[in-house]
């Protein structure tokens, strides 16, 4: 008898569903929310389980590397694309949303995602680190600057060394002001000497890693940027085309069709914000900075001067992301050949 298990995971308790070839529960309950417990209670009550579903989330790679090495078929689903089907239940319960994965199973509507592997993950944190830690060293400058000019002084430029002299010289006039800003300081200071490990440990993984060494040689693409690049794909076959990539990324725009209506909106901004950011900061690079030519760059030009620089940025990031997948597939680097076809930039 074929079976199909829906699993909705929280922090401690998984609630479980088995339904048959039919559509019937055949069991529901809960257990405790590690892959023992869930690998036991389903060999227990679902022996001959077809499909296991579980939604995408923080718990899903431990939950589903746990499954499978058990031999139990589980699938790891997008929450996105399951919050669509569950939110058409009347009641919203974990009860409910268990039996709603166990019926998109069974009915095989369900985008999988793809799981990285731990060793992966290992990576990521690294620069996911490096990329927090960078975020609370700009915000506790900007709540430095934001205090002082309620006072009438103004910061201007790059918060550099400039930028601490001026508010150690601050502090040393005494005042009311002296206690924030001395505790902001010295948490700032600690914040950059832990960038600036990071920042050593990311060159090193880079330049050690063969396929970030190929998508550097694309102008305006440095190491974090083509480290997070290759971390985030992971696994370059499973992209069916390279343009996919584009979309995966969030860099292409969302549709709305019905009947006469055809608009284009905005892009979607899904998957990883932090692989988006960089490859917009880099297209930014390539527009702006890179005094190379190449036939990429005069592309994105002819964008700018007819839509405007925003929308050239995003056109050439999603550009970038459609060469640097289809580099690490070849394994060559990138070559300036100005004046011909876009698609020619990669040899």
């Amino acid at each position: 008898m074929e079976q199909y298990v829906g699993l909705d995971v929280s922090q401690d308790v998984t609630h479980m569903c088995v339904v048959n070839r039919d559509g019937k529960i055949l069991w529901q309950g809960d257990c405790a929310s590690t892959p023992e417990a869930i690998g036991k209670t389903i060999r227990k009550y679902a022996p001959d389980v077809e499909k296991i579903g579980l939604e995408s989330g923080p718990l899903s790679t431990w939950h589903w590397h746990g499954l499978t090495d058990m031999g139990l078929p589980a699938i790891c689903i997008d929450s996105y694309h399951a919050h669509g089907v569950l939110k058409l239940q009347m009641n919203k319960t974990d009860k409910n949303d268990a039996h709603g994965l166990a019926q998109i199973m069974r009915c095989g509507w369900y985008k999988a995602v793809q799981i990285k592997s731990f060793l992966s993950h290992e990576s990521r944190a690294l620069f996911r680190a490096r990329s927090n830690l960078v975020s609370v060293r700009t915000d506790i400058v900007n709540q430095m600057r934001g205090t002082l000019k309620t006072f009438g002084i103004l910061i201007k430029g790059i918060a550099g060394v400039g930028f601490e002299k001026r508010i150690q010289e601050i502090i040393d006039e005494g005042g009311a002001l002296a206690t924030p800003l001395r505790a902001q300081l010295d948490v700032l200071r600690v914040i950059k000497e832990q960038i600036s490990e990071l920042d050593e440990k990311v060159l090193d993984y880079a330049y050690a890693c063969k396929s970030c060494r190929i998508l550097m040689s694309i102008p305006g693409v440095g190491p974090v940027t083509a480290a997070n690049f290759v971390l985030a794909v992971d696994d370059t076959d499973r992209f069916e085309k390279s343009k996919n990539v584009g979309a995966y990324f969030g860099l292409t725009p969302r549709r709305r069709q019905s009947g006469e209506m055809d608009y284009n909106g905005h892009i979607s901004k899904r998957g990883d914000r932090v692989v988006r950011h960089q490859l917009y900061e880099a297209a930014n690079a390539l527009l702006t900075r890179v005094k190379k030519p190449s036939s990429l760059q005069e592309w994105g030009l002819r964008i700018a001067k007819r839509s405007g620089l925003k929308k050239a940025r995003i056109a050439v990031a999603r550009k970038l992301s459609v060469i640097m997948h289809r580099m690490l597939l070849t394994g060559e680097c990138f070559y300036c050949f100005p004046g011909t076809d876009e698609e020619a930039c990669y040899a």
